[in-house]
């Protein structure tokens, strides 16, 4: 009788999971600090939103390039790299003088929790888990919710109790200290680098060789992926994602709420239910996708988004705010999964980053553009139901074309250079 254990993969799993929740709250952090410098500096708020727009904008454009690296250099040098440009950045603000020191460390830690973002992640999930990869996707998800839960309310108070400044030294310390050795002691890129297969995989273990040449076989980049149309809708879809959540729902659900006579503290508990449900939704959707399947799910989530969103412009009490938030929250970040493994099976294990970055950028265009746009109708019409009423329509667009997403593999090459399996 063979002993059972636990496959390393999930000790990856676990890492990457530690990694990837201190990034994401550290990513989020800048608002805390906000007023703090206003006090200190007298700078505007639109100063510094702009740092704040700016590093939205390089946390998306940086994806692709990200992805890519980690495709060809394995996941683990980049995620120790991106996790040490955060730290620097993190660090740096501590001693910030000026505001074009601002944008320079605000940038230095959108830049560096970009190699530590949904990019990176997948890569390393799609290569150790051959079954379970939408639930690895959606703890890693749940992950990144629970980062901010965790970390925007930990150097909130530490900032109460020490200064911002004494804030972000700790913050930057902590990551060097506790959170990069984890990351360079228990990630590895591929489970042939310890002689084992994929988690749920079936067939003969390659050896190093052998997945290297498949690796090269393998991969998809942009250009080849660019003539699949599969590629395009994930794209479409996820730029409606980002549109509708970091977005419109984001950046402007508290001033609807506060328009609407509900109070800060009102609206910053619907904000935390919201939170809160993102880490249960982010997490079921994994586990729906394993068992169900992600085209049917991916376009379900879509369209109850499109309905939540038209629901809140008739919530009437704070109860009502609440369920709205819950409904909203578990269908958050619940895309992520699908979209994921949705691009791990049609382009590759070893295509993930690449390609995932640039569905990501796609994302974060939405993302700006909703912010945008939403702030100008309010500016013409003095109301934002018109632009919750356009995201709710492109919910539902999106919904159909998740649809027409063919699950397919496009793997182009055939693996002539890859060694034949020993007998």
């Amino acid at each position: 009788m063979t002993e059972r254990r636990i496959h390393p993969a999930w000790t990856v799993l676990g890492a990457l999971t530690v990694c990837m929740l201190a990034a994401s709250g550290l990513r989020a952090v800048f608002g805390v600090y906000i007023k703090p410098m206003e006090t200190e500096f007298g700078w505007s708020r639109g100063a510094l939103s702009g740092a704040a727009a700016v590093s939205l904008l390089l946390l998306g454009a940086t994806g692709p390039f990200w992805g890519r690296l980690a495709d060809r250099w394995g996941p683990r040098r980049v995620i120790g790299i991106g996790l040490a440009l955060l730290g620097a950045g993190v660090i740096g603000s501590a001693f910030i003088q000026s505001l074009w020191h601002v944008y320079l460390t605000t940038g230095l830690m959108a830049l560096g929790a970009g190699g530590v973002a949904l990019t990176t992640g997948s890569t390393v999930i799609s290569r150790w888990f051959e079954s379970r990869r939408g639930l690895a996707i959606g703890i890693t998800g749940g992950a990144m919710s629970a980062g901010q839960l965790v970390v925007i309310p930990l150097a909130t108070g530490l900032t109460l109790a020490y200064g911002w400044r004494a804030s972000y030294l700790w913050l930057g310390l902590g990551l060097f200290l506790l959170v990069l050795p984890i990351g360079i002691a228990l990630l590895r890129n591929d489970p042939e680098e310890r002689g084992l297969a994929p988690y749920g995989a079936s067939g003969p273990v390659r050896t190093s060789a052998q997945a290297a040449a498949v690796q090269r076989a393998e991969r998809v980049g942009f250009g080849e992926a660019a003539r699949v149309p599969a590629f395009w809708l994930l794209m479409s879809t996820f730029f409606v994602c980002g549109y509708t959540s970091n977005g419109i729902v984001l950046t402007h659900f508290m001033p609807h709420a506060l328009e609407h006579n509900f109070t800060e503290i009102q609206a910053s508990a619907a904000l935390g239910v919201m939170g809160a449900m993102n880490v249960l939704g982010t997490i079921g959707s994994g586990w729906i996708c394993d068992r169900f399947g992600r085209r049917g799910p991916l376009a379900f989530y879509y369209f109850v988004r499109g309905l939540s969103l038209l629901f809140l412009l008739y919530v009437w009490n704070v109860p009502s705010l609440h369920v709205w938030a819950a409904i909203f929250g578990l269908n958050y970040i619940s895309t992520v999964p699908p979209t994921t493994t949705l691009t791990a099976n049609i382009f590759g294990r070893y295509s993930v980053g690449e390609l995932l970055g640039w569905i990501f950028f796609a994302h974060q265009v939405g993302a700006a553009l909703g912010a945008a746009l939403a702030g100008w109708i309010f500016e013409w019409s003095g109301s934002y139901s018109p632009a919750f009423v356009s995201a709710a329509v492109m919910g539902m667009i999106a919904g159909v074309l998740a649809l027409l997403i063919r699950e397919e593999p496009a793997t182009a090459r055939p693996m002539a250079t890859a060694p034949a399996p020993a007998g």
